[in-house]
């Protein structure tokens, strides 16, 4: 797969979607700069009772070329660098699996995107991104899988340019978690704590129906990461809450 992506990379002529250096669509430099560790990322205002979430970065510059690209591009390639990104936003919940006590390990649950746009854009990145996130974290020996556990209902609209309290109304009871996926994580995973995966975190609506449609079914949910969250939602130095 990797040598695919390379070889379209030569044929296609593509450029770096950080710096637009010609050749391969992460180039060395924007990838050594890439975040390293996770950071708190709870919106403010915050949605009540919104669970722990953890971001690699803020929302900007190469961050948010590499979220477009993959969403909104179809540059498929960059699924490594978001997957590899997501990881690092996991790192406070990964780091949890080795604790006293133990776990049944983590289940990560992409929030999930409208039906009509994933036919449009031909893929579903925030799957790809939780997904390979989940088999890079097993390959390593670690207790991680992924479950398309929700379902949006029908109606929801774009989020794009929705005001926090628009994006609020637009997401209430818009999520469902239907049964046969929660026979599936009891069978398969019955102590495992689950943690939302997202691309973005604006206002924090999204994650906080995503963590409600879980619970409404007895779903415990532990915590959130996502690959960017807004700068502005995110304020300096703000822990975990």
């Amino acid at each position: 797969m990797l040598l695919r992506d390379a070889a379209l990379d030569l044929l296609l002529g593509s450029a770096c979607v950080g710096c637009g250096e010609p050749g391969r669509l992460l180039c060395a430099g924007c990838a050594a700069g890439l975040p390293a560790a996770a950071v708190p990322a709870r919106p403010d205002p915050c949605p009540p009772g919104l669970v722990d979430c953890w971001a690699a970065g803020d929302y900007d510059a190469v961050l948010r070329a590499l979220v477009l690209g993959h969403k909104e591009r179809g540059l498929h390639a960059l699924r490594v660098p978001l997957r590899d990104l997501l990881l690092v936003a996991l790192g406070p919940a990964l780091a949890g699996l080795g604790g006293p006590g133990g776990t049944g390990g983590l289940v990560l649950v992409p929030v999930p995107s409208r039906a009509s746009t994933v036919r449009a854009r031909g893929h579903d990145p925030t799957w790809t991104m939780t997904r390979g996130a989940a088999a890079a974290a097993a390959r390593c020996g670690l207790p991680v899988s992924a479950a398309r556990l929700l379902r949006l209902r029908p109606g929801v609209l774009d989020q794009a340019g929705l005001d926090t309290a628009a994006r609020a109304a637009n997401l209430t009871g818009s999520m469902t978690c239907p049964s046969p996926g929660l026979r599936r994580l009891a069978a398969t995973h019955p102590r495992a704590q689950v943690v939302v995966c997202d691309d973005v975190v604006t206002t924090g609506s999204t994650l906080r129906e995503a963590q409600r449609a879980l619970e409404a079914v007895g779903v415990g949910v532990a915590g959130a990461a996502v690959v960017a969250a807004t700068r502005r939602r995110r304020p300096s130095g703000a822990g975990p809450g």
